[in-house]
């Protein structure tokens, strides 16, 4: 599809949208720094607009519509699959100046936010007042709330309270048109027609600009306990994951580090971790400390009888800390093994965990990679993560097989393709993979239906034909 490039009419009338120049970028290495995030692929956009209101984003979505002009909404982008990535050039709009608008009501259990608001600042606001909002990705620090909104984002939280979309009561949207409107509202319970914002939430900005939401928040718990269970198996891990949560007990997180991130945390900045363990699961309880003592007991008894070779309970809030830090340091230490890091998040039926362990076990020996294994495994969001070097080609060649065999285990085994981390571009290609019907069809429909011109983040989600994954630095 051709678009119209950005010639000198087209900025004149841009400039006369944004009064303030230093909101409009053009030069080269500005545009440099909006072509990348956290996945792979470079795409230089043609200009990059700072937006501070709902009205000026309208404006510049009607000018581009009007002209046939490609938009890409951004916030911080810590995307791990290419969903702001300006793949057909066009209008970067940098939503990140959007955060002015922080207002916790707790009466209504309510946050209202504006969409450059970071995550991890409603964490805290929310907390002040007794209150939580449950959605906690791994990069809430410096993501903001719209990415986590257009992304539909999870966390390890996801085990108990689910994830962004089930906290999401009303939005007020930029369509493709340029129009304003409101989805939802300030109330628990709306059966009133079609259900737009539960639509909009995950669809990673390819059917309009979120520039406002409301947000329902929960009383926070009144304590929380934490146990660490080591297994010299992963795939006994596994099997006690399926125990803990056909036991009756809801634990509000429960993650796995198999030994290559046990290793590499330690390498990093050591915390105390079992270097010689297989694998470890981190399993969190909240609520009343009556029932949480009780429940961290009942797990302990689980776990050893599955074959934990050991289960420690945290005894403070200090110990705790230490080893949720652990986990999230993850990320950062694999990196010191290789500099080249891809993250997957494929996803399976909580029974299909340990058979899952199983099948990426071969890929790596199949592919003789640096494969390694955590995350959410109480909802069966895995991350298997391959370290490699972009610059070693066969090597890269090898983890594209690699990433392609993770999705077909996923898929084979009743999973999906994502479960918290999108599309984007990074697994367009593997769409069919998992829509063999009608349903990628409907998909499109609604596509074309909200945004005809295709203007609004297009290159995303839907895969064009021929396309191949590819890794490209």
């Amino acid at each position: 599809m051709e678009y119209r490039k950005i010639d000198g009419e087209i900025l004149g009338k841009l400039k006369e949208l944004i009064s303030d120049s230093k909101r409009l970028l053009t030069k080269r290495q500005d545009l440099a720094s909006y072509s990348y995030d956290a996945s792979f692929g470079i795409y230089y956009p043609e200009i990059v607009i700072q937006p501070n209101t709902t009205q000026e984003v309208s404006s510049v979505v009607k000018l581009a519509n009007q002209y046939h002009i490609p938009v890409y909404p951004r916030g911080q982008a810590t995307s791990l699959s290419g969903g702001p990535l300006p793949v057909e050039r066009g209008i970067v709009l940098d939503l990140s100046k959007m955060d002015k608008t922080l207002d916790i009501i707790p009466e209504d259990l309510v946050a209202i936010v504006t969409p450059g608001v970071l995550t991890e600042n409603i964490h805290k606001e929310a907390e002040k007042v007794g209150l939580m909002y449950p959605p906690d990705p791994s990069s809430s620090a410096v993501s903001t709330i719209g990415g986590n909104l257009a992304e539909n984002s999870g966390g390890p939280r996801g085990l108990k309270y689910g994830v962004t979309k089930d906290y999401v009561l009303g939005l007020e949207v930029v369509t493709p048109k340029g129009e304003i409107i409101q989805t939802g509202g300030r109330t628990v319970k709306n059966v009133t027609g079609y259900d737009l914002t539960k639509l909009i939430i995950g669809s990673e900005g390819t059917l309009g600009i979120i520039t406002k939401a409301i947000l329902q928040l929960i009383p926070k718990p009144v304590t929380t306990g934490t146990a660490m269970a080591v297994f010299d198996e992963i795939i006994a891990s596994g099997e006690a994951i399926s125990k803990v949560l056909t036991s009756g007990i809801c634990p509000s997180k429960m993650e796995i580090m198999d030994q290559a991130c046990i290793q590499a945390v330690e390498d990093y900045q050591p915390s105390g971790l079992p270097v010689n363990a297989d694998a470890i699961v981190l399993i969190e309880v909240d609520g009343h400390p009556s029932a949480v003592k009780a429940e961290l007991a009942q797990i302990k008894e689980i776990c050893k009888q599955v074959g934990a070779i050991d289960v420690q309970v945290a005894r403070s809030k200090s110990d705790e800390a230490v080893l949720w830090k652990a986990r999230k340091l993850v990320s950062p230490a694999i990196t010191r093994i290789k500099p080249t890091k891809i993250s997957e998040d494929a996803t399976v039926p909580r029974s299909k965990i340990p058979e899952m362990f199983k099948r990426l076990k071969i890929i790596r020996e199949k592919y003789d990679l640096d494969l390694v294994v955590f995350g959410h495994a109480g909802d069966g969001n895995l991350h298997p993560n391959i370290v490699a070097d972009k610059r070693d080609k066969e090597e890269m060649k090898r983890v594209e097989q690699a990433v392609a065999e993770i999705f077909e285990a996923a898929i084979d085994l009743g999973g999906t393709l994502s479960g918290e981390h999108g599309i984007g571009t990074m697994k367009a290609p593997f769409m069919s993979m998992e829509f063999k019907g009608v349903e990628l069809e409907m998909m499109k429909l609604i596509k074309d239906s909200w945004d005809p011109k295709n203007i609004m983040n297009p290159g995303k989600i839907f895969p064009y034909p021929g396309q191949r994954f590819v890794l490209e630095g």
